[in-house]
């Protein structure tokens, strides 16, 4: 290099607008490396945003999934209300005349012969007291299942709890059968049934 090139070159470096130039440029170069950074930065702040967001959409979708069955809650369980008092009302007897009455008729119909019939109460309910028939039936397998059938169709409502076989004799069937039916509490007491556990308890000391 010849001396008035390194002459040159000194000048260029001893002058203030050199300087000028290269500290722009590194200030540039910084400029674009914190713009980058800062655009990378966004892209996933952003990202993360749009994933939270939809796991928040996810959430609230579930939450209305759980909460759909409770609405209009007060209107069905008002419905059912009404529909269990409508019940009471068309199958429940009103008292116990009326079930010995019921079970007399069916009987008569169906042409069975009902023999060490016992009824009792049960527990008082909130709502119902349970009353139970026990007794004896004999004759043949038609009149035995007309007299069921009569029962399980009755308006009035009737359960056949239990059946057992205690005899046969050529055509004639001899069944022990349990049935309840229930009175609301106030007709049960007034009835002057024993109780459940009364009857249980004279029944084991007669054997």
């Amino acid at each position: 290099m010849s001396r008035s090139s390194s002459a040159a070159w000194r000048e260029r470096l001893a002058s203030p607008l050199t300087w000028h130039y290269a500290g722009f440029g590194v200030l540039l170069v910084v400029a674009i490396g914190l713009s980058i950074r800062l655009g990378l930065d966004w892209a996933s702040t952003n990202g993360r945003s749009t994933d939270a967001l939809a796991s928040k959409q996810v959430e609230l979708k579930a939450l209305d999934f759980e909460t759909a069955p409770l609405r209009g809650l007060e209107g069905r369980v008002a419905q059912s209300r009404r529909q269990i008092q409508s019940f009471y009302a068309k199958r429940i007897p009103a008292n116990y005349s009326s079930i010995a009455m019921r079970i007399g008729e069916i009987q008569v119909k169906s042409g069975v012969r009902l023999s060490r019939v016992q009824y009792a109460q049960g527990p008082a309910g909130a709502e119902l007291t349970e009353i139970s028939m026990d007794a004896g039936i004999s004759g043949d397998y038609s009149q035995i299942m007309r007299f069921i059938n009569g029962l399980e169709r009755d308006p009035n409502f009737f359960v056949v709890r239990a059946m057992a076989l205690t005899g046969q004799q050529g055509g004639m069937v001899n069944l022990r059968l349990r049935v309840s039916t229930w009175l609301r509490p106030a007709d049960a007491a007034a009835s002057g049934l024993p109780s459940a556990s009364d009857t249980a308890a004279s029944g084991k000391e007669g054997q």
